[in-house]
């Protein structure tokens, strides 16, 4: 496994831009740009690499990692109003609220 691969590479439209925008969450921000998705990821993989190196010449550590598995579990804090509002959602609609609660974010991120 390469450095690099430690990082999670995000590529994405910009309609402000009108162009692809490859990026690297919390270290690296927008930082190459172009029309064609895969090569704008390439380029963001050299960049990232490059990023490595340098930071390997100046003897500074690497930010913590980024790409990583996922248990599918996190803790959420809602508040005791929002927890009780979406558990009596939940009891209407028939479903847990965990059921509940992924179906609705779900909706939301598309």
């Amino acid at each position: 496994m390469k450095a690099s691969d430690r990082y999670l590479k995000i590529v994405e439209w910009s309609d402000e831009d009108r162009c692809y925008v490859g990026s690297v969450p919390g270290w690296i921000g927008p930082c190459c740009h172009g029309d064609n998705e895969a090569e704008v990821y390439r380029e963001l993989c050299e960049i990232v690499d490059e990023w490595i190196e340098t930071y390997k010449k100046d003897g500074r550590p690497l930010p913590p990692p980024t790409a990583r598995s996922y248990s599918g579990k996190f803790v959420l804090r809602a508040g005791p109003d929002l927890h009780q509002a979406l558990s009596v959602r939940a009891m209407l609609e028939g479903e847990s609220l965990n059921t509940y609660v992924v179906r609705a974010l779900r909706k939301c991120i598309g």
